[in-house]
């Protein structure tokens, strides 16, 4: 029953029709243990009504909802249709026909797309299969990496370089959370200074209501500012969806954002259940001492800074502090970023990175004398990952709805139908 029943129960008034509040995305995804943290619902509302709880991390409402819906529209795990943002997938140079990827023109050349095209909008054209649009990609080691610094460092050579030529003004990145009782944590952040973008290198296995984070008032920026996103897909999901709709969107510059970089997730997890419990409290590891947290290879790495493997455990050990969100995912290697970046599919110490858009392209060309490349170790192990992804989408799927369903029908008959192993990888070559 809608939220709105209590005020029409009090004063007599009916609910005017098609409206959506925030009291129904809480009962429907905050309460249920569906929120993916990634702050988009803030980041949309037009009256500021929403912030982030202090204890929990979650979305709450800190003043009036006017029951504009937008909250609702734009959740990837409430109405968001996120898989529309995705262009079609780009065919390879030079294969044709029933070895193409199929972007519905049956064309073998490279198909460019750019957040000008029409399947960028919300409404916009059919899912790309396999890898997504990207038009090019390539194995990536930065020449000079930071300490701490996942896999090649990739995406700090991409920053610094873009912040250093003047593309962008600053970018929305994690860092450690400077509070001493909270070890392991990130926190979002707008880096503004190479040193900034230094400190942030690395990953954190937590998300952080990043998009809550783009009201940048608070920050020293021109009046027309470029903000550079890195994220996780649903973080970049948001962004681009709300981009391709636009409305006074508040406090929260979305229209800032120029250059987005998805990280490949496979999951989030919440910190407390992950770091002060699984790792802290039931297996006795020192998180002062901790130099590196990985998720690789379906383990989880932790390494302290004397060189010593503190954990080496298969990832499935840890999956009850995942956030159950995240098992609703059906992207899990950032369709709709300009660039997507992780270790999937290079060699220890590089990173996979898939540049989708002409954006990204502009910004990996501004760091190449700041990288090494190569072509790509092991495009099947990218692969791999999209079908491991919609096998895990399908399972969620069949424990929540109806498998009689249409609409789970139709997506079990897709899952079935998806053989990863004869298809053309959709990379297009150098």
């Amino acid at each position: 029953m809608k939220a709105y029943r209590l005020r029409q129960e009090i004063n007599g008034i009916t609910e005017p029709p098609g409206k959506t509040w925030f009291f129904e995305l809480e009962a429907a995804v905050v309460d249920a243990d569906r929120c993916i943290q990634c702050g988009t619902c803030v980041a949309a509302c037009p009256s500021n009504s929403l912030g982030v709880n202090a204890d929990s991390g979650l979305p709450e409402l800190i003043k009036m909802c006017t029951g504009c819906s937008l909250c609702w529209d734009f959740c990837p795990r409430g109405g968001l249709r996120y898989e529309a943002l995705w262009p079609p997938s780009t065919a390879i140079p030079g294969v044709s026909g029933e070895d193409a990827a199929d972007t519905g023109s049956g064309a073998s050349e490279v198909e460019r797309h750019d957040a000008a095209d029409t399947y960028w909008k919300i409404t916009g054209g059919p899912p790309g299969d396999g890898l997504g649009a990207v038009l090019s990609a390539y194995a990536v080691r930065a020449g000079a990496r930071p300490d701490g610094a996942q896999d090649g460092g990739a995406v700090s050579a991409i920053l610094l370089a873009a912040l250093a030529s003047g593309e962008i003004d600053g970018a929305l990145v994690t860092r450690p959370s400077a509070d001493p009782d909270e070890p392991w944590k990130g926190v979002a952040h707008l880096a503004t200074t190479p040193a900034e973008i230094i400190e942030s290198a690395g990953s954190f296995y937590n998300q952080t209501m990043a998009l809550a984070a783009l009201d940048l008032s608070r920050y020293n920026l021109p009046a027309k500012p470029r903000i550079a996103v890195v994220g996780t897909p649903c973080e970049i999901q948001g962004i681009r969806a709300m981009q391709a709709r636009r409305w006074s969107t508040g406090a929260h510059r979305v229209d800032a954002v120029v250059l987005t970089i998805a990280v490949l997730c496979t999951k989030s997890f919440d910190y407390r259940g992950l770091m002060l419990e699984l790792l802290e409290r039931d297996r006795g590891i020192d998180l002062a001492r901790v130099s590196k947290v990985d998720v690789i290879r379906g383990r989880m790495i932790v390494e302290y800074r004397d060189g010593s493997m503190a954990v080496d455990e298969p990832i499935k050990d840890f999956h009850g502090a995942a956030l159950k969100g995240c098992d609703e995912c059906a992207d899990f290697i950032g369709r709709s970023a300009d660039i997507s970046v992780g270790s999937v599919g290079s060699m220890d110490g590089w990173s996979s990175v898939l540049v989708r858009t002409e954006r990204g392209r502009r910004a990996l060309d501004g760091a190449r004398s700041r990288l090494d490349m190569k072509d790509l170790d092991s495009v099947e192990a990218l692969l791999k990952l999209d079908a491991f992804d919609k096998r895990v989408a399908y399972k969620s799927l069949r424990r929540q709805y109806d498998p009689d369903a249409p609409l789970f029908m139709e997506y079990a008959e897709h899952v079935a139908n998806y053989d990863d192993t004869d298809r053309a990888p959709v990379i297009p070559q150098r």
